[in-house]
């Protein structure tokens, strides 16, 4: 997370939910009502409302919120539901950072808030955000080439690896993250989050250059099999039935398969591709590998597919902590390569 509590006000719940799943990209974020108690929380590093501020209990809540006794006053960022003069200066007087109109997108506020709170910061958040775009593009592209000719352009893949790698150098692992869970529309946000985990990760290992960008380049394109699973599948909101399971299961295969009839493949990209489900007790699929069987490119892989699972929100689980999602992987010993999820687990805490 690069932000403490965040406190989402809101008088529709429902409306605001896909705010509150931006916000909890960068955050702990809780929704509250209008009438809350303030003098619940210790402090909060920032308010977010999502109210008709001409309402009297609005009013009230955003007083209350000023006479708060704590060490530093938050910004506050205001969704406005009303666009007038008027109304903009009353938001300024109830203390509002900045009013953003009430269409605004979710990730449009969540940048707004991160730059209040950390000024200078904006140049730097919108390099990385447009290094997630082009990137978010180019799996788009690949991905609906391969689900209709089981052929893949990877050049555009390719010339997303060395921004990414830069955005990461300069910005930082968590900024990434941030630029990609708070874009709840960034297209094959898995495997932009993998791809950063692995970049993260590979640096804390050592890798030499030329070997962390293939193992950048693999992450991009490891679920690259998911273009000729049924969408449906893919996009269910429950879990998954047995044949579910199985099919799904045949990704691993099919994207193998992709990208061997495809220029530019190259054998690690291969080998990741086909094997990023092999666990090291020959549990795995779809081979079965065990032990040295399994190549340090892979092991690598599957602890950051792995780890962005377990972090990654969905309907029917919460998200997991990293912390949690560390403690998850290192009681996998024995599927999962022990050091090296130890030094994952440096890599990630490096970027809180």
């Amino acid at each position: 997370m690069l932000v403490g509590l965040v406190a989402l006000v809101s008088d529709q719940p429902k409306r605001s939910e896909p705010l509150a799943d931006a916000l909890r990209g960068i955050a702990e974020c809780v929704m509250v009502a209008g009438d809350v108690q303030w003098a619940q929380f210790s402090a909060v590093s920032a308010v977010v409302t999502d109210l008709d501020l001409t309402r009297a209990a609005a009013i009230r809540c955003l007083i209350s919120l000023r006479l708060q006794p704590w060490p530093k006053t938050p910004p506050l960022l205001c969704v406005s539901h009303r666009l007038s003069n008027k109304a903009l200066r009353q938001a300024q007087a109830l203390g509002a950072s900045a009013c953003l109109p009430f269409y605004a997108e979710p990730h449009v506020v969540v940048t707004a808030l991160l730059n209040l709170l950390n000024p200078g910061q904006g140049n730097l958040n919108a390099s990385v955000r447009q290094c997630a775009a082009r990137a978010g593009a180019a799996l788009d592209k690949a991905f609906l080439a391969a689900g209709r000719s089981s052929r893949v352009d990877l050049e555009a893949v390719d010339a997303c690896v060395d921004p990414l790698l830069s955005a990461l150098q300069e910005g930082g692992l968590a900024r990434w993250l941030n630029a990609i869970q708070a874009h709840n529309n960034v297209p094959y946000q898995h495997s932009l989050v993998v791809a950063g985990l692995a970049a993260q990760f590979s640096a804390q290992i050592g890798f030499p250059e030329v070997q962390r960008r293939r193992l950048v380049r693999a992450a991009l394109v490891h679920d690259i099999g998911k273009a000729q699973i049924p969408r449906a599948l893919l996009q269910k909101r429950d879990p998954l039935e047995p044949d579910e399971a199985v099919l799904m299961r045949t990704h691993v295969v099919r994207g193998y398969e992709i990208l061997r009839g495809s220029r530019g493949a190259e054998p690690a990209m291969l080998d990741a591709v086909r094997h990023h489900h092999e666990l090291l007790d020959g549990s795995g699929y779809p081979d079965g590998l065990q032990g040295e069987a399994i190549s340090d490119v892979v092991r690598f892989l599957t602890i950051s597919d792995i780890y962005a699972v377990l972090t990654a929100r969905h309907s029917y689980k919460p998200a997991r902590t990293p912390d949690e999602a560390i403690a998850v992987l290192e009681g996998m010993s024995g599927k999962v390569e022990p050091g090296f999820v130890q030094a994952f687990g440096k890599a990630v805490a490096r970027a809180a």
